[in-house]
């Protein structure tokens, strides 16, 4: 699976992946921003704030400038988060087209800051809009209808997600079980600590 993701260029499936989460995050209203998220500790303003602080840090990571914990933690809503969110996306999604496959990106929220190839760095990032995609919608109460594609490939993603560093303020939370006859969509979020 390792080899098949090293082997993969993940930005045409995370430009679909952005997509998906902005298409969520443009039907999110003020009054909603206070609301509890399926993520342990964060309200959806917090859950857009870390979105907006990973793709900074990601597109740092893209530009070689990774390691520095600051431009994973200042991403900033302002007055308008849905604007704020495609701020961000326009960024990473230019930061990785100009960045080589063969490329290190320095992650230091990962694997205490170790560096990865910039396949698997980009298939993190691609899997974490996916699944926060569903936890803006579970949490507005909207439909969240990822293709066929995008959930195959974010199966193969978290299949490889370390189950021993999850919890309260990360991205993902503990496995959850998965039960019978679970949906594709569903095992993807059991995977990553959801629970559908």
């Amino acid at each position: 699976m390792l080899t098949e993701l090293l082997d993969t260029d993940f930005r045409p499936l995370d430009l679909k992946a952005l997509d998906l989460y902005l298409s969520t995050v443009a039907q999110v209203r003020p009054h909603q921003l206070t609301l509890a998220t399926p993520c342990p500790d964060w309200t959806l303003h917090g859950l857009l704030r870390h979105q907006v602080s990973q793709d900074e840090g990601f597109a740092a990571a893209a530009r070689g400038d990774g390691a520095r914990l600051r431009n994973w933690r200042n991403g900033d809503l302002g007055t308008d988060p849905v604007a704020a969110a495609k701020a961000s996306a326009d960024l990473v999604t230019a930061a990785f087209a100009e960045a080589a496959l063969d490329q290190e990106f320095i992650l230091p929220e990962i694997r205490d800051g170790g560096g990865f190839p910039a396949s698997l760095a980009i298939s993190f990032h691609f899997v974490d809009l996916v699944v926060h995609a569903w936890d803006v919608a579970a949490t507005i109460r909207v439909p969240w209808e990822p293709s066929e594609e995008l959930i195959t490939a974010s199966l193969k993603v978290a299949a490889i997600v370390p189950a021993d560093d999850r919890g309260p303020g990360t991205s993902f939370d503990k496995p959850v079980p998965t039960p019978a006859g679970a949906t594709p969509e569903d095992r993807l979020l059991t995977l990553l600590g959801r629970t559908p």
